[in-house]
């Protein structure tokens, strides 16, 4: 059996993985009707689902020493099943919250299974097949508001009962072609989590920083994004349509950037994305209008899903086989716990008086501070990392 077809079906299984997240944002204002709750709880539940997300990564990655990732990728459709019909069925609050985090914990699971998995299916175009395999992803940000928007003219619940059943049936069709597949045993050498994230932490450590701290001004835009564009003085319906432009231009962007980071040395290509991202933010600072304000958003939503697949490809390229897993399920971990606070530090400085002029362009000050110490180490020798794809690029 291909493994482009196994491919195909880690595709699909990212797609509901990642439609399961983002599919509670546009619920928000039914969860508050129908359970009769205040906007704290109601956000509370959609904050659950990214803490699940967050939570599993390390357990994870431990779990990878001891079992297949096919066997784990299994494991987080089975639970992004379960979870999915928890939130359909779920009868109050306490079941529809538990449900919520179950869901991001399926999440979490498969994001450290699934893509030291892809690398090794793939170990000559690693940057291409993260790129797709983040474009499927993405595709369902871009879906979620659509998809809720026929379900409501129904049940909200019915967009959850389809999640379920084409969770159960992508995971049967990805364990079915496993199964006939000539699968790669790069993974059987990491057995040893501690030894594996330990020998590779100068790595981890590059990694969380650069694209923990960029992911932490990313989190803290998009969040307030919709509030920050009725601010300017963007009229609320196009505020929020605003945000979905964004996600949209993330669509082609995975698979430029996965492409181009198989082809290009990975730090210095990294800088140059993060600094038209940190370009895209002062440009939404600085526009007036709308079609400036649009042109902007499309810039910064642009560079920071170019973001993902390359960064993601610095480290799986950059990793051995010994210790693949072990080391990317610590850098996954810390990188979400690192961008996890942006959207927190902005509402505190937006509450306490500051601008969200003010805010945003200190971050983009910070995070520019951030590129340069990269940029003067990289020249010095001192960041560690493959060069490029070497064999990527064969």
């Amino acid at each position: 059996m291909s493994r482009s077809r196994l491919f195909g079906s880690l595709c699909a299984i990212v797609f509901l993985v990642n439609f399961a997240r983002v599919v509670f944002a546009p619920l928000v204002g039914e969860f508050i009707v129908e359970f009769a709750i205040g906007e704290g709880t109601a956000g509370l539940i959609v904050t659950l689902a990214w803490l699940g997300s967050a939570a599993p990564r390390l357990p994870a990655g431990w779990a990878l020493t001891r079992f297949s990732r096919q066997f784990v990728v299994l494991v987080s459709g089975a639970m992004l099943t379960v979870g999915a019909l928890g939130v359909a069925l779920a009868p109050g609050v306490p079941t529809l919250m538990t449900a919520a985090f179950a869901i991001g914990l399926a999440s979490g699971v498969y994001f450290v299974a699934a893509n030291p998995f892809i690398a090794e299916l793939f170990p000559t175009r690693v940057g291409r097949v993260m790129g797709v395999h983040g474009m499927a992803s993405q595709l369902a940000a871009v879906a979620a508001a659509p998809v809720v928007t026929v379900a409501l003219w129904y049940d909200w619940r019915l967009a959850f009962y389809g999640l379920a059943l084409a969770a159960a049936a992508s995971t049967a069709v990805f364990v079915a072609l496993a199964r006939r597949t000539d699968l790669p045993d790069a993974g059987a050498g990491d057995t040893d989590f501690v030894a594996g994230a330990l020998s590779e932490w100068e790595l981890i450590f590059a990694g969380v920083v650069l694209m923990g701290l960029t992911s932490f001004v990313w989190q803290g835009l998009f969040n307030f994004y919709e509030l920050y564009m009725i601010d300017k003085g963007i009229p609320e319906g196009t505020a929020r349509n605003l945000l979905t432009v964004i996600f949209a231009a993330g669509v082609p962007a995975f698979l430029v950037s996965g492409d181009l980071a198989d082809r290009l040395p990975h730090v210095p290509y990294l800088l140059g994305i993060v600094s038209v991202f940190i370009v895209g933010v002062v440009l939404v600072v600085v526009s007036s209008g709308l079609i400036a304000v649009v042109a902007a958003s499309i810039v910064v939503g642009f560079a920071i899903h170019m973001l993902f697949p390359a960064g993601d490809t610095y480290l799986l390229a950059s990793l051995p086989d010994e210790s693949r897993a072990s080391a990317y399920a610590v850098f996954s971990a810390g990188m979400m716990t690192t961008q996890a606070a942006g959207s927190w530090v902005v509402g505190e400085a937006i509450e306490a008086g500051a601008s969200y002029d003010a805010v945003f362009l200190s971050l983009s000050g910070g995070l520019a501070l951030v590129v340069v110490t990269y940029a003067a180490l990289e020249s010095a020798g001192r960041v560690p990392g493959g060069a490029a794809g070497a064999e990527g690029a064969a």
